[in-house]
């Protein structure tokens, strides 16, 4: 028994200075690592060390050998620690101390509200009213972009243009309003301004592209009155049309007190029979276009813009149908023609007065609010490169590194007994 009590000694002294100058070593260790404060991590440490012990290829004693039974791990605490970032300041410029804009303003502001509303994120927004001087919206820019770190706006096309030639873009800016206009001299837009305003020139091209593809060698006509809208929708889709490698013949119609010059009418009918285009454009309003295709008959497809859709979605259920236009197609944005759309649903409707009609183009403002807050808050996060299934349409953004590129794409429609419905896209 007495051999069996020395050996037990002898066995006893070995471990105590085989483990010592590990354990010494690893406590020097733990006092010069700053992770030492944090509960726990000291006695984690020593048992990592104990774990490498037992994987060197010393050799230990038989008794060393024999089977323990399992440790008891006590779960280690380390604390959470999170960081909130500051709000990022998004400003919304608009111009609603303007008699004439003051409505569009509280359409585009209720869009940018509701999708707030929908998904605030961190963001804080500030409102900016001006005017619609030219000067009096790039003085508001100015205020806008010394307080935040997101401008949104301006509305106008006057005070855009204002804005980039007297270099004043300071922060990222979102503005809700097209800088070039047909006929007009160019602005450069500078690299920290996406432009993503509503366009009927764009509508016009987008419609160019839809009907020209897989097609080769085809003329057109290209109708509108002298509405200077009308004339920018026309001549975009003429150049576009001629882009495709084909031929779009531009006419103006005349008007007078409301309607079309009906000699004018007879000659076009006379020579759409003859010279058989392939199809109509048309920079017109609905009621234009119901004259027109009284007049010329419905043999040759007729194509517009949005503003061949005259009613807000909620108000074609009430409305009477527009049986003249049936076959006429158009683009329009899905806050107009698709209720089932899952972005459109996500949003409340525009607020309106009881038992009046809804302005489609109103509509269509503050459908551009809710895409703007949700464009704006994607920048906000550091989005560089994204898409979006917008309200106003498919949206697709590359901002904040090299040129800014903004494309919408809007949904194809037809009229079908008397009421515009979506197409499958083509």
């Amino acid at each position: 028994m007495l051999g069996n009590l020395a050996r037990m000694f002898v066995l006893a002294s070995f471990i105590s200075g085989l483990c010592s100058p590990v354990l010494a070593n690893t406590t020097a260790d733990i006092a010069a690592d700053s992770s030492a404060s944090v509960p726990g991590i000291q006695a984690q440490r020593s048992s990592l060390d104990m774990m490498q012990l037992a994987q060197t290829d010393l050799a230990l004693p038989e008794a060393m050998s024999a089977p323990l039974d399992d440790p008891i791990v006590e779960p280690i605490e380390v604390p959470v620690i999170t960081t909130r970032l500051p709000p990022v300041r998004i400003g919304l410029l608009l111009p609603r101390r303007s008699e004439s804009l003051a409505q569009v303003s509280d359409a585009v502001r209720a869009g940018f509200i509701a999708a707030y509303q929908h998904e605030p994120g961190n963001i804080v927004i500030n409102f900016v009213e001006t005017g619609d001087a030219a000067q009096d919206v790039l003085s508001g820019y100015a205020e806008a972009a010394a307080n935040n770190d997101i401008v949104v706006g301006p509305l106008t096309r006057s005070g855009a243009t204002a804005i980039v030639q007297n270099h004043a873009v300071t922060k990222p800016t979102i503005t809700l309003t097209q800088l070039n206009a047909a006929g007009e001299a160019e602005v450069k837009v500078p690299t920290s301004m996406l432009v993503m305003g509503l366009s009927i020139e764009d509508e016009a091209r987008q419609v160019a592209n839809w009907v020209g593809k897989n097609r080769t060698r085809q003329k057109a006509f290209a109708l509108s009155t002298n509405a200077a809208w009308q004339r920018r929708a026309v001549s975009a889709f003429a150049a576009q049309w001629s882009q495709l490698g084909m031929t779009a013949e531009v006419m103006e119609l005349t008007m007078s007190g409301g309607f079309m010059n009906a000699n004018a009418l007879v000659q076009l009918k006379k020579r759409i029979q003859t010279e058989k285009p392939a199809l109509i454009f048309v920079g017109l309003d609905a009621a234009q276009a119901i004259q027109l295709r009284l007049a010329i008959g419905g043999e040759v497809t007729m194509y517009g813009i949005s503003q061949l859709n005259p009613f807000a979605l909620d108000d074609w259920a009430n409305a009477d149908r527009l049986t003249d236009l049936e076959g006429v197609r158009l683009v329009d944005m899905p806050w107009q023609l698709q209720p089932d759309h899952a972005a459109v649903m996500a949003y409340p409707r525009l607020a309106k007065v009881s038992g009046q009609r809804s302005s489609p183009d109103v509509e269509r403002l503050y459908a551009l609010g809710i895409d703007a807050y949700r464009v704006a808050a994607n920048i906000a996060i550091k989005q560089t490169d994204f898409t979006l299934d917008g309200v106003t349409g498919k949206l697709t953004v590359r901002f904040g590194r090299g040129a800014p590129y903004f494309e919408r794409v809007l949904q194809p429609a037809t009229y079908r007994e008397g009421m515009v419905q979506p197409l499958e896209a083509q």
